[in-house]
């Protein structure tokens, strides 16, 4: 009986070893199809015809177009991270047979300049891969929302280079449904099950970027500071300001909700690649997720006006759910970020003029207050405070 025990973990360590490790490569060739389309797109094709003014407008319209007749033609692809875990709960499955259209979809929005981040795209393809196993493979069998579950922690672990921001996300996703769980793995299991997937992925998506480059950077990290007592005595006024801009992204989300309503398919994506493309052709910075242009306005943020730096903060929100709710799909932790960064920096600059340690803590604090608001989840929170600042700089 023991040993039959161990054969059995044994087994499942492999399996999970294997399953992280075919995600991780999945999600590396992922990222490196849309890291070669948006060099193209956005770098070797306006250097080749001058890089006129004019050229995002004309891009990011024609993306929208091709988009909207991509979403008309195959189906409304990509789909936020609740709205995959809940189609897995209630129906038992994701359509793994369109696991291309999947990747497509996902890729689209991002080489076009999207300001979106690629976790909802990912988090989807990996749910229908996890998926397929659950149906194909006998180990696997009657676990499809864990393993749904298993392929989000395994996503969003690599997509940010963080282990337990993508384990606490999954795990606080448990509730995206009152259908009842009908799991077959005992705890110490899916402990298990959790970490060697989350290890093998990483750890495969380390040795190809090591082969053949980084395609993903992720956030980068702040600088160390400690808070004196005059960052104390701003925390208040940080905490509230986050959480205004955490209050924006919701209301706005609900005002693109209700506009695409009534906008066609196809209208809808043109209207929102004009739009964005007529604002990133005077404020490039709006574009894309947002993590290279952290690490660009990291070193550069006080060359900006503080109106200008907490205008940037509102209007990235208002873009980024303008791009998602009218069909330029995405992910939005990575522009949240950006977002309340942004203000954190902007505000820190009528206070404390060119003092980096300043802007550091209010940076953190405005990013907590407004993750805190738009995530609703404490754990994968931390998680991201800890990938993004220093430990001393944690609530």
């Amino acid at each position: 009986m023991e040993k039959t025990k161990i054969t059995n973990k044994l087994k499942l360590i492999l399996f999970c070893a294997i399953l992280g490790s075919v995600s991780g490569a999945v999600l590396w060739l992922f990222l490196r199809l849309v890291h070669f389309g948006t060099e193209f797109l956005w770098s070797k094709l306006p250097s080749a015809v001058g890089s006129p003014i004019w050229y995002p407008i004309v891009a990011c319209t024609v993306g929208g177009a091709i988009i909207g007749i991509f979403r008309k033609c195959f189906g409304d692809y990509p789909q936020s991270m609740v709205t995959v875990i809940g189609t897995v709960k209630k129906t038992g499955t994701y359509p793994y047979r369109k696991i291309i259209i999947l990747l497509i979809a996902a890729a689209l929005p991002l080489i076009f300049g999207s300001s979106v981040g690629p976790e909802a795209g990912m988090v989807g393809v990996m749910v229908a891969l996890g998926c397929w196993v659950n149906e194909n493979v006998k180990f696997a069998k009657d676990n499809a929302d864990f393993y749904s579950k298993v392929s989000v922690a395994v996503s969003l672990s690599a997509l940010f280079y963080s282990p337990l921001f993508g384990f606490f996300s999954a795990v606080e996703n448990e509730d995206v449904s009152q259908t009842e769980e009908k799991e077959n793995i005992d705890s110490n299991s899916k402990l298990l099950v959790y970490g060697v997937s989350i290890a093998s992925s990483l750890g495969i998506l380390t040795l190809l970027n090591q082969l053949f480059g980084k395609v993903s950077e992720g956030f980068p990290s702040f600088e160390n500071a400690q808070p004196d007592k005059w960052d104390i005595a701003m925390l208040l006024v940080y905490l509230i300001c986050g959480i205004l801009l955490g209050l924006f992204f919701e209301k706005s989300e609900m005002w693109f909700e209700k506009l695409a309503e009534k906008t066609p398919p196809i209208l809808s994506e043109l209207l929102a690649g004009l739009v964005l493309g007529c604002v990133v052709a005077y404020l490039p910075v709006i574009q894309f997720s947002g993590e290279s242009q952290m690490a660009v306005l990291m070193n550069d943020y006080a060359k900006y006006a503080p109106l200008a730096m907490i205008g940037i903060a509102f209007l990235k929100i208002l873009i980024t759910n303008m791009c998602i709710q009218m069909g330029l799909k995405g992910g939005h932790f990575f522009p949240v970020i950006f977002s309340a960064v942004c203000l954190g920096y902007g505000i820190s600059l009528f206070i404390f003029p060119l003092s980096a340690a300043h802007a550091t803590f209010a940076a953190a604090i405005t990013t907590a207050a407004t993750l805190s608001v738009s995530m609703r989840k404490p754990l994968a929170v931390t998680c991201l405070l800890f990938l993004c600042f220093p430990v001393k700089m944690g609530l």
